[in-house]
């Protein structure tokens, strides 16, 4: 049985601010703890944060990468509650960056006592279209070619998906983070979590979820649109969405005040 020391090392964890609230940051694909950096001043002064980095990202342990055991999202679940788990956490408030909202959402339906609210930043239960019911925004053809591009170009697979992502309108420097962030990952370690995040359905889950939940989406981003929300917010029972004026998919980056006192309204 993995200890809980050598799970911290396992994702990297670490833990800042000194409040009785506990908040866990869950970074999207890609990406890294890191990305957390403009939110996590405010955060910080009220409220216990834990930060972590998924199994193959960031500065995690690369030698505990399991190829089944990260081939689905539930995998990623399972270590968001052995985290939880091995901090002795309860009542936390999970912020998760896009796919993380679905990983936090499964965390939250195997383990509900863990959980006392749950934020999604930009989710997608599903980026397929299965018209006329629903429409995820991509043909699973056109995903297909996505995937294919890392094992043809994995640098210009980086180079097209960061202004994607991120929205075009957005500084500069961001795009190129982002990008920087993409090439960084081995593929060995991304492609997986790539398939897992594109071809999941999640959509029946989302009737499972009984934590009170937050959807923030971007009212201009390329993987997922204002409809999605206004999906979830449907299906989830006690939800609420916020549409936050902004360009990408990244709002915890580029408007991470409004997040912030979206958060504050929701858990208040």
């Amino acid at each position: 049985m993995i200890s809980n020391l050598d799970i911290k090392l396992r994702n990297n964890v670490n833990v800042i601010g000194q409040g009785e609230k506990t908040i866990m940051l869950a970074h999207g694909f890609g990406c890294d703890q890191q990305m957390w950096r403009f939110l996590t001043p405010m955060l910080e002064k009220n409220y216990k944060v834990i930060l972590f980095d998924y199994v193959g990202c960031g500065k995690s342990d690369l030698s505990s990468y399991d190829k089944t055991r990260y081939s689905t999202l539930k995998g990623y679940a399972h270590d968001v509650i052995e985290v939880c788990e091995a901090l002795s956490l309860e009542n936390v408030i999970f912020i998760g960056h896009s796919v993380s909202s679905i990983i936090g959402m499964r965390a939250a339906i195997l383990s509900p006592s863990l959980f006392s609210h749950l934020v999604m930043v930009c989710p997608s239960p599903c980026f397929l279209n299965f018209p006329p019911e629903y429409l995820g925004g991509f043909e699973k053809e056109d995903l297909v070619e996505l995937i294919n591009l890392m094992d043809k170009n994995y640098i210009g697979w980086a180079n097209y998906l960061a202004p994607l992502v991120m929205g075009e309108n957005n500084d500069s420097e961001y795009i190129k983070e982002l990008e920087n962030s993409f090439c960084s990952t081995d593929p060995k370690y991304a492609k997986p979590f790539a398939e897992a995040t594109f071809f999941s359905d999640d959509r029946a889950a989302l009737l499972q979820l009984t934590v009170p939940s937050l959807i923030l989406q971007s009212s201009n981003d390329n993987l997922a649109s204002q409809e999605i929300g206004c999906y979830m917010q449907s299906q989830i029972l006690n939800s609420k969405l916020n549409i936050i004026d902004a360009h990408g998919h990244c709002l915890h980056m580029t408007k991470p005040e409004a997040v912030y006192n979206a958060l504050l309204r929701f858990i208040d």
